[in-house]
């Protein structure tokens, strides 16, 4: 693997040579102003202004190149639109087929102008990473904000791509003129799928896509996934990853995570009840519960793992451990046995295949559509937690078949047993199993076109921050610090960004930063947990509620993420900063935790369930924010490999589960009047913790 200057000598166009980004001039100046800092000769002022200079200058012969060539394929297209209009009256179909020939060639054309602009992107963001780090201050935050909301700003030139536009508009519009249909020419806004027909077109859709972000709610969702993409799409293997997609089973990858999610919040509204009946106390529902949970810290790591050689394999088996799991668990009341019960929740956390749920879409899912399907992801684990108690609530029937207990304890595990078995049939007749690359084939790219994509978003909404925390992509990593750091781009240790072989090691390539950010989701998922496990314990207790409407109360919480999901991804994100939105969405936790407590008047249901709404909109806001910060900034060598960094999301969210349920259950032992207070006590104290390492972390870093 090559270092970015390297890669730039290599890939530049040769007769546009001259008009790239002057990349080994700038990282001179930056090695230079360091230097002269050190020994006292300049000062940060100083630099500042020189490096603003520096920069203005390359931009403006970029753009001023950018538009040169712009007005060349307009005038090539304004000559071949007078040709057109001549072939228009004749049916000589070798000169329209020469005619649509000149018009892909000026797509063509238009391709290369676009990776012109994505090689000056990263080469961009990368000086401005560099010169942040090197003299520790702000310059991407000074130099984006006044240039971008500038009247005149070159900036906004570069990436708002409004020429470009009309140039594709121009090229689909005649390419789909040209093409008879049923006798007629078809117009691209009459018929707008013949303009996707010609593969010419498809191919700079892709790369017009890598430069727009044109979707902010599902580039919001799919962050919220934490499917952390790799840095320089490669378009062969993107091919190759063209070659593994298969629709159906996308849909069954995304089904799986709807049944797991359902399958661990429909046995919440009645696993007090379900201990009760087998003799224990009713706040060992924490412990039924999180069972799943403790098993899932080690499932995660073996299916991650597996799911370097299979997908198929490891889904069957999922779906089979959990079928068990279930049968298990609704057997328990007849066998009057908590030992079954717990063990079959264990079964299923076992089964819990979300690593391989994720790795599927990052690894066989075409970039032009992976935004779409970790959407889907995050959107079928939010409809799988509201519909689980909702299913529980209508399980309210009480019969036996061959001795065999059906009621509403045991149906959410012979329903949910039925599911997985139809689900795994499904699996086995209609998943492929996509082949896999060896493992001598793993490479590993520069930054991508995803630069371009927040920068045009910082440009178009007047908000720097997307592009200050994207120009500290890796910035804080091993991986790409080793890259910039090698003198004259030279070639680097291609063992220094192969994927991690241990959860140790993964470990270790964790900024402050990122860790910081995993405490904030430890700290979510703890909150979380408390609430929903012992929900059916506290409401019982102080309200008498039945289980329809515990259930009814979860499936409403539930059914708040989309909403909520939208509001952030396509209004709150573009107007405020994220690290804004981060901050005050833990405040607004620590206030919903501090409302939930019973200390002096008689706790209301209004109270309850207001503060609930608070803990649970606010956690929900936070978790998309934190894993959209932490999909940006964590190493690109947790993109790949067993131990990822969805994996370390995972384990540190699983963990958070398991000491939450774990503290429901031994604070029951202290009488369910003190549990709903001593379980807050945790919560707000991590919480505290987590909002003072936020304002620790953001101080270091601003």
């Amino acid at each position: 693997m090559v270092a970015f200057g390297k890669k730039l000598r290599e890939n530049q166009i040769q007769e546009w040579q001259g008009y790239y980004i002057n990349y080994k001039l700038l990282k001179k100046m930056v090695k230079r102003h360091a230097r002269q800092i050190e020994v006292g000769r300049q000062d940060h002022h100083h630099v500042l202004k020189d490096f603003s200079r520096l920069l203005d200058k390359q931009i403006e012969k970029i753009v001023l190149f950018l538009l040169e060539q712009q007005g060349l394929l307009a005038r090539r297209l304004f000559i071949l639109g007078e040709r057109h209009d001549v072939l228009l009256e004749q049916t000589e179909g070798l000169s329209i087929s020469e005619l649509q020939e000149a018009y892909r060639e000026v797509g063509r054309d238009l391709l290369r102008l676009l990776y012109f602009i994505e090689m000056n992107a990263v080469g961009l963001r990368k000086i401005l990473k560099k010169i942040d780090k090197r003299f520790g201050y702000k310059f991407t935050d000074y130099y984006v904000k006044t240039r971008a909301n500038h009247p005149y700003s070159q900036l906004r030139q570069v990436f708002k791509h409004v020429g470009i536009g009309a140039v594709v508009g121009a090229v689909s519009r005649n390419l789909a003129d040209l093409r008879e249909h049923h006798g007629d020419f078809v117009s691209i806004y009459d018929q707008p799928a013949f303009a996707d027909q010609d593969p010419v077109i498809d191919s700079i859709k892709a790369a017009v896509n890598r430069l727009s972000n044109s979707t902010d709610f599902l580039h919001y969702l799919s962050q919220h996934a934490l499917i952390i993409r790799e840095e320089l799409p490669d378009p062969s293997e993107d091919g190759d990853v063209e070659q593994r997609y298969h629709f159906v089973s996308l849909l069954l990858n995304l089904a799986n995570t709807f049944l797991y999610m359902v399958n661990t919040y429909i046995v919440v509204p009645t696993a007090d009840d379900y201990s009760l009946s087998l003799g224990a106390a009713a706040t060992v529902c924490g412990v039924v519960i999180g069972s799943m949970a403790v098993a899932q810290v080690f499932s995660s790591v073996y299916f991650s793992a597996w799911s370097n050689r299979s997908y198929l394999r490891p889904l069957l088996f999922s779906s089979f451990v959990l079928l068990v799991g279930n049968i298990l668990y609704a057997l328990a009341y007849d066998l009057n046995s908590l030992s079954v019960l717990l063990i079959g929740r264990l079964f299923c956390g076992l089964g819990s295949a979300r690593a391989v749920n994720r790795r599927y879409i990052s690894d066989c899912v075409p970039l032009k559509l992976r935004m779409q399907a970790s959407a889907g992801f995050v959107t079928a684990s939010a409809l799988g937690m509201a519909c689980g108690p909702a299913l529980a609530c209508l399980f309210q029937t009480h019969f036996k078949v061959y001795m065999i207990t059906f009621n509403e304890d045991t149906l959410p595990g012979w329903v949910m047993a039925l599911a997985w078995l139809i689900y795994l049939l499904c699996l086995w007749l209609s998943f492929r199993e996509p082949p896999h690359e060896p493992k001598s084939k793993t490479v590993f790219h520069e930054p991508n076109a995803v630069v371009a994509v927040l920068v045009n978003d910082a440009v178009e909404h007047g908000s720097t921050q997307q592009l200050l925390l994207n120009s500290r992509v890796n910035s804080q990593e091993g991986c790409e610090d080793e890259v910039e750091e090698c003198d004259d781009d030279e070639e680097y240790s291609e063992e220094k960004r192969k994927p991690v072989n241990s959860i140790f090691s993964a470990y270790r390539l964790l900024t402050p930063s990122v860790k910081v950010q995993l405490l904030i989701y430890f700290m979510l998922k703890y909150a979380m947990e408390i609430l929903l496990a012992e929900s059916s314990v506290i409401t019982a207790h102080y309200f008498i509620w039945s289980r329809n409407s515990v259930a009814i109360f979860l499936a409403c919480l539930g059914l708040t993420v989309l909403p909520v999901n939208i509001v952030v991804g396509s209004y709150i994100s573009n107007v405020f900063e994220e690290r804004q939105v981060l901050l005050a969405s833990e405040i607004m936790v620590c206030i919903g935790i501090l409302l939930s407590f019973h200390i002096f008047i008689p706790y209301s249901v209004p109270q309850y369930v207001c503060s609930a709404l608070v803990t649970f909109v606010s956690a929900e806001v936070l978790e998309g924010v934190n894993l959209s910060l932490l999909s940006r900034v964590m190493s690109s060598r947790l993109s790949r490999g067993t131990y990822n960094g969805g994996l370390l999301s995972t384990e540190a969210g699983t963990l958070a589960r398991v000491i939450a349920d774990g503290t429901i259950t031994l604070s029951g032992y202290l009488g369910e009047k003190r549990l709903l207070n001593v379980t807050l006590v945790p919560s707000l104290f991590i919480c505290i913790s987590s909002i003072a390492a936020t304002c620790l972390a953001y101080n270091s870093l601003y």
